[in-house]
């Protein structure tokens, strides 16, 4: 099975918030033309027998998979429920996604937290890329995503070779919403641009660079995607408010994770941290 072929998996607890995550990743499922797998990962709890969490297991997936029908009647849907670690199970399915899709906060954890542990975790080792659901936009986004009202994907890159993956992601998925836009934003300071052998106090050179920057970045995609109108944003200072706001409005965000940083946690940056923690809708980590 290739790359393209794998399935989208939704990652279900329960929770109003894997239910929202659960649509979401139906109608991008059928949008991909993507098979999906709903999981259900059975906890490690020694004071609930096996049989009683397969039994709630199976109750729980039979009403996920009712409300996929509901979202999308003609997809093909499969279930697992895993007895492990969340984060642990769902990074280990990851290598057979194409996408993992999951909430942003489940049953566990402190209400208090705009975003939960697992879904941190995850977003920071899954070895394929992941979209977290903010919660207050499946129903919305359903109901309004035919007037356009959701129609932006947002990608935050940097000055390297890590916003391949970025790019490569963002015009995809903007090719599966028809008349999507794709605003491209990089933040850039006086001292990023020092860094980079460019002008230190000129701010009007510095700005100059930043969109040379982004045109170097993004050459040669419009030409690939042809259906997609592309708006560049030099953002002078950090990106992360800017992708925050638009995240509000956006279809999704789209940051990249270093690869090779899981084991240590520096997978993702202060940027991608702070987006994904803080966003208003769906935001798409990828691996770079």
């Amino acid at each position: 099975m290739t790359t393209a072929e794998l399935p989208v998996i939704a990652a279900v607890d329960g929770s109003w918030r894997s239910y929202e995550a659960l649509e979401w990743a139906a109608r991008d499922a059928v949008r991909r033309l993507l098979p999906l797998t709903i999981v259900h990962v059975r906890p490690l709890n020694r004071r609930t027998s096996q049989e009683a969490q397969r039994r709630e297991a199976e109750e729980l997936l039979a009403e996920a998979v009712g409300r996929v029908a509901q979202v999308a009647p003609t997809l093909h849907t499969s279930t697992l429920a895993p007895m492990d670690f969340p984060a642990a199970a769902l990074t280990a399915l990851s290598e057979h996604a194409s996408l993992l899709v999951l909430g942003s906060r489940g049953l566990g954890g402190f209400r208090s937290l705009l975003i939960g542990s697992n879904s941190l975790t995850t977003a920071s080792m899954a070895r394929c890329p992941v979209v977290v659901v903010h919660s207050g936009r499946a129903e919305e986004e359903g109901a309004e995503a035919a007037e356009g009202t959701f129609s932006d994907i947002v990608a935050g890159v940097a000055a390297d070779e890590s916003s391949e993956a970025v790019l490569d992601f963002a015009f995809e998925a903007a090719t599966t919403r028809p008349g999507a836009r794709l605003r491209i934003v990089h933040g850039w300071t006086m001292f990023s641009s020092m860094l980079s052998g460019g002008p230190v106090f000129d701010r009007d050179a510095a700005a100059g660079a930043a969109e040379r920057t982004l045109a170097e970045l993004t050459a040669g995609r419009p030409e690939k995607y042809p259906q997609v109108e592309v708006v560049q944003e030099p953002v002078h200072g950090s990106a992360s408010h800017t992708l925050v706001t638009a995240s509000a409005t956006a279809a999704l965000t789209v940051i990249g994770r270093r690869k090779g940083g899981e084991e240590l946690g520096f997978g993702l940056s202060p940027v991608a941290q702070t987006t994904l923690t803080h966003a208003l809708g769906p935001v798409a980590v990828v691996p770079c």
